[in-house]
């Protein structure tokens, strides 16, 4: 009977847990279909891009974002844009489908590991608070994927240790594989699991068994597409890379850890920092006996320590760069919290459960937030300030999805200067000053016409726009004579490569009667080319 009652418990924590996931997942995608106010992020317009030219890899990442785009708005592309005019929902799917496999997985390890359904459900409600997870829920960069692997990963790699699964080695090393397609971070898997097998005496034998060998051939063989592409492309992927880390850079940012560490402290809200720091220093491998949790503190640490140790040449690098450390983080911060949750001792149980709370409701209402700023706008906008010449869009300092609005107004002012042109009998091609503008474009403007980016030639990186070809910067001769309708950009430097360059319009996109974009447009009449410059930079 005790054995019966323990098993409903059980499958109770179980259903509740789908039910949170499923339903999360369902109202994600209802948000995204009838409220998201939130045009596509300058990554995802770029993903998008590649979308429609699927190959080996790309400049910057792997191909598996691109794919997992083109596959979506194959299946969801019609129904995306009968219910929202454009598809940015069918974009956004796989983010939608990836964050909740990633729920699973973070039930499923916690389970695993302390063999505890109600903590484990306790995980992945926690999980649902924090804005950097609910984010990589909803926005279609190579995160969503890539976290999803990992964790999954995880996941396998436990089964195959400590269940001794032999199918779950080559579960894993697919996963592997996969999240190597997707971001290059996930290269760090393999050494983060041979590392806490070598110190693991119980478990080194592993590293000589078919199993462990099978899961590093899998990973190696997702990267023979990659390593092609590369081979036939001057490497561009390695020099973008360490452009990207600051390897190329030969001067040392002495407060580039200190930095790191802030960014990292603020995107856990303070707390979950403090938590994790404190579980790992509880549980690290001189002191922690039980491999289970040696287990999830070597996929941690290790995997900070390197984005760490880089920030002393990209002073402190992009915040979500060391996030894979949290996901064994949180689930070995959570074996910590529910000690200190029924603890001994009165004032750690209060302080537990009062920092719980109180973390958990900051991090829901931040959620809330980025679903709709509009719902704090005036305050972002009385800590702002008001326009001004050398500020004309202060908000964007305090409101990072400003960064997610008013593409489609951009769009539509663009589409007027190409119909005048058309009246006019000239065909206009379009271009963006850097990188980020054009996927923008092609996605928004009717018609979703080919973009091209000018970056190179005005300063700006490179990017998969000049790998294509032909392109106006590369192949300046089999565009002479065109017209372009640009983006942003200098008006000086563009006229060395225009007969005449022309102020087409300021688009200026306001919400609630703040600004919150600004771009300027012009019109290049006949392209000449542009001379060469030595101002472009690889990363």
């Amino acid at each position: 009977m005790a054995d019966a009652t323990c098993a409903q418990k059980v499958w109770i924590f179980r259903w509740t847990a789908f039910g949170l996931i499923a339903g999360t997942a369902c109202l994600r995608l209802v948000y995204l279909a009838a409220a998201c106010p939130l045009d596509l992020a300058p990554d995802e317009a770029h993903y998008w891009d590649w979308s429609r030219n699927l190959d080996w890899s790309y400049y910057s990442k792997g191909p598996l974002v691109a794919y997992l785009i083109r596959l979506s708005c194959w299946l969801f592309g019609d129904l995306s844009r009968a219910l929202t005019g454009h598809e940015t929902l069918a974009v956004r799917v796989p983010a939608v489908l990836c964050g909740a496999l990633f729920l699973t997985s973070l039930y499923v390890l916690t389970a695993q590991v302390f063999r505890r359904e109600r903590l484990a459900l306790a995980v992945v409600a926690l999980a649902l608070t924090l804005p950097i997870l609910s984010a990589g829920a909803l926005i279609m960069t190579i995160d969503s994927p890539f976290i999803c692997l990992w964790s999954w990963a995880l996941v396998f790699g436990y089964r195959a240790v400590f269940r001794e699964s032999s199918w779950s080695w080559a579960a894993a090393g697919v996963c592997l594989g996969l999240g190597i397609l997707a971001k290059y971070t996930m290269v760090l898997w393999a050494p983060c699991f041979g590392l806490f097998l070598l110190c693991t005496p119980e478990k080194r034998r592993l590293l000589l068994r078919p199993g462990f060998w099978l899961l590093v051939a899998l990973g190696a063989l997702a990267a023979v597409p990659i390593l092609w592409w590369n081979s036939a492309h001057d490497w561009a992927t390695l020099r973008h890379t360490q452009g990207h880390a600051g390897i190329q850079d030969g001067g040392v940012r002495w407060l580039g850890p200190l930095n790191f560490a802030g960014q990292q402290f603020a995107l856990l809200l303070g707390f979950w920092f403090v938590i994790w720091a404190a579980a790992l220093w509880l549980h690290h491998p001189g002191s922690e006996r039980r491999p289970e949790l040696r287990y999830l503190w070597f996929f941690s640490l290790p995997v900070f320590l390197v984005f760490g140790l880089c920030s002393f040449k990209n002073g402190g690098g992009e915040p979500n760069w060391p996030v894979a450390a949290y996901v064994s983080g949180l689930v070995l911060g959570s074996g910590l919290l529910a000690r200190q949750w029924t603890s001994s001792s009165a004032n750690l149980r209060r302080w537990t459960r009062a920092s719980v709370a109180a973390s958990a409701v900051l991090g829901l209402l931040l959620t809330i937030a980025a679903h709709d700023s509009r719902l704090v706008r005036p305050w972002l906008a009385a800590l702002a300030g008001p326009a001004s010449e050398v500020n004309p869009t202060p908000l964007r300092r305090f409101d990072p999805t400003c960064r997610l609005r008013g593409w489609r107004a951009l769009a539509a002012a663009v589409d007027e200067i190409r119909d005048t042109l058309r009246d006019e009998g000239r065909t206009p091609l379009l271009a963006g000053a850097v990188w980020t503008l054009p996927g923008e474009l092609g996605f928004y403007c009717q018609g979703q016409p080919k973009a091209y980016s000018f970056g190179p030639a005005l300063g700006d990186r490179r990017s998969q726009y000049d790998l294509w070809r032909p392109n106006p910067v590369t192949d300046a001769r089999q565009f002479l004579g065109e017209d372009f309708i640009i983006v942003g950009g200098d008006p000086t430097q563009l006229r060395v490569a225009f007969e005449r360059v022309e102020n087409a319009a300021e688009v200026v996109h306001r919400e609630d009667g703040m600004p919150v974009a600004r771009w300027h447009v012009y019109v290049g009449r006949s392209f000449q080319g542009f001379a060469p410059t030595g101002a472009q930079r690889d990363y």
